[in-house]
């Protein structure tokens, strides 16, 4: 996975219109996601799914506080990307605790329905990501959004994969392999959010003013 210092931070505010409008589009897209893969997670019995529901849900999250602190100084900025870093690795332990729970406690999931809501969210999260890419090598804020969808995209290859394995092994053993891997890769990219914003809030710390249009 990428590193975390490889990123340039920004001590102006950031209010780009374009910026905001991909966000808007993002958020909705991911909660749509989010209601579609969580019923069919359940449904289908799978792991993976229910914990790439969550990132969904996570990502609606992620979205939704970098629209409220666009336009920001890069202090708030920070401390709004060091909230969600933390959220991403706490819920990376959830995800990894239910699978190992999953391992002695759960069924076979189905995997025609894992195949065919991985392959759905992998669309819907590769164009996030793509969209979202211009702005990976922002600030904090926004480094942590490119990285919540840039591991969604991953992990939804993983999760399709994880169906065909299911199909050919008759086992849940791929299934909750893919949740295991999801919820290490979030807990990696909390870590490497949580690092760029405690390096950027001590030499900000005062930061500027809330722009105001």
């Amino acid at each position: 996975m990428a590193s975390g210092s490889c990123c340039a931070s920004s001590s102006r505010p950031t209010d780009d219109p374009s910026w905001r409008r991909a966000l808007w589009i993002a958020f909705g897209i991911n909660v749509t996601m989010f209601a579609a893969e969580i019923m069919a997670g359940l449904a289908g019995g799978s792991r993976a799914l229910q914990a790439n529901a969550l990132d969904f849900l996570a990502d609606s999250a992620n979205y939704a506080i970098s629209l409220g602190v666009a336009g920001m100084a890069v202090a708030w900025r920070a401390r709004a990307a060091l909230v969600k870093g933390i959220t991403l690795a706490l819920l990376g332990l959830y995800v990894l605790a239910a699978a190992l729970w999953a391992a002695w406690h759960g069924g076979t999931p189905r995997a025609d329905v894992m195949g065919a809501v991985g392959i759905m969210a992998l669309v819907a999260n590769a164009g996030v990501a793509l969209m979202l890419y211009r702005y990976r090598t922002g600030d904090a804020n926004m480094r942590s959004v490119w990285i919540c969808s840039r591991n969604d995209a991953i992990g939804n290859v993983a999760v399709v994969l994880a169906a065909a394995g299911v199909f050919g092994t008759g086992t849940a053993w791929p299934d909750l392999a893919v949740a295991g891997i999801m919820a290490l890769l979030g807990i990696w990219g909390g870590v490497q959010i949580v690092s760029q914003a405690r390096r950027e809030l001590p030499a900000n710390a005062n930061g500027y003013s809330v722009s105001v249009r």
